[in-house]
């Protein structure tokens, strides 16, 4: 059995400690190395392990098995040796702020609504709740608000290791079924939660609890949270973010969404008149455009958007057999749309995307894709394929 500091002293960073085993990682690379005791918290509930160093040797991650942690480092430790270890003590101080910050989350929409936590991820970046059971953007401010009351109250967090007999007597939550000494994490007044990770020592250490994000999962609700120096990185980018958009729209950054939402009409509005205005001169353009036999190919790199589409149903209805537009260049190669009111254009899509490397289909009245060739080869090969099939 592997001593647990991390259980006596979750804010401990240092230790000493013999080796007692090493050897090599059958997958994955490095190695596995075994201490007599360790605070490196091995990955388990929803939290991944801790990082950091034994002497010189980075510790990339740990795990237990039986009651024994082993720690997957990136060189081997002599077994018998005495090595001084030291975790990433801001990871672990970061997790810690989530991990607390989710039990008093958990906690407050378990009592108000009875719904459970059936989820938990606590990741690099993130950290997010599954509760079975659906909660309103309204509901879950307040949830929000209730939750940092918790920590400007800078409780105290209390662990038990509770008897069969003791236990039994107690309510708490747990999402899994536990054999052996069940370990509980209490925030008073807020929750009581079976739990195996290492916790902040007051509520007052998480320093904030955002809940940035909610959606619908699996017939309940993914609650994405973060808590402490992460909320503050957060708002940190969010808010150099607010302050560009106010100072292009020249806005406060509270008024930038109004400022937005004017833009992006302005915006509808205008690409409303382009629109008009694209149409006009591309019925201008295919009266100037002569219909030709078998096919009517048109090259026009400044097309864009449904322009080819449109410019192509406008020759169609001056009478041409096949129309095809191609917008792009030969450097670049070419987006087409091929279509015809009589005859199936698949076949001609077909070979022209074996010839020129392309790609694309759709209908017997229209297809789409994209190619890279010569124009004068690509004309030509249409034409030639065109009379060829028809004199079949």
């Amino acid at each position: 059995m592997t001593r647990k500091l991390f259980y006596e002293d979750s804010h401990r960073k240092e230790f000493e400690a013999r080796v007692l085993f090493c050897a090599a990682c059958k997958e994955g690379g490095g190695f596995w190395t075994v201490l007599d005791q360790t605070c490196f918290f091995p990955e388990g509930g929803g939290q991944y392990a801790d990082t950091g160093y034994l002497g010189e040797v980075k510790v990339l991650d740990a795990r237990e098995r039986d009651g024994v942690v082993y720690h997957r480092t990136e060189a081997p430790l002599e077994p018998g040796d005495l090595v001084c270890g030291r975790i990433d003590w801001e990871e672990r101080f970061e997790k810690m702020q989530q991990h607390t910050g989710e039990h008093i989350v958990s906690g407050l929409v378990h009592s108000r609504f009875g719904y459970n936590n059936v989820g938990f991820h606590l990741g690099s970046d993130y950290c997010t709740m599954d509760f079975d059971g659906l909660i309103t953007p309204e509901e879950l401010r307040q949830i929000e608000w209730e939750a940092n009351r918790a920590v400007v109250s800078d409780l105290e967090i209390l662990v038990q290791y509770p008897s069969k007999e003791e236990l039994e007597q107690m309510e708490y939550r747990s999402k899994i079924e536990i054999e052996g000494q069940v370990r509980i994490v209490s925030v008073p007044g807020y929750d009581v939660c079976a739990c195996c990770a290492p916790h902040v020592k007051r509520t007052g250490e998480i320093g904030l609890i955002k809940l940035v994000n909610r959606m619908n999962y699996k017939g309940g609700e993914r609650i994405t949270m973060l808590c402490g120096f992460r909320a503050l990185r957060d708002y940190e980018v969010k808010l150099a973010g607010a302050k560009e958009i106010g100072a292009l729209l020249c806005e406060k950054e509270n008024q930038i969404a109004g400022a937005v939402k004017r833009q992006k009409e302005e915006l509808e509005k205008q690409k409303y008149e382009n629109g008009k205005l694209v149409h006009q001169i591309l019925a201008y353009r295919a009266k100037e455009i002569q219909i030709e036999s078998p096919v009517t190919a048109v090259f026009d790199g400044s097309l864009a958007g449904d322009a080819p589409r449109e410019l192509m149903n406008l020759l169609l209805d001056r009478g041409a057999d096949i129309c095809a537009v191609f917008a792009g260049t030969e450097e670049d190669g070419y987006r087409y749309v091929i279509g015809s009111r009589q005859a199936d254009v698949r076949p001609l899509g077909k070979a022209m995307n074996s010839r020129f490397e392309g790609r694309g289909g759709g209908k017997p009245g229209m297809i789409q894709g994209t190619l890279a060739g010569g124009q004068d080869e690509i004309r030509a090969f249409a034409e030639h394929f065109i009379k060829e099939n028809r004199e079949e």
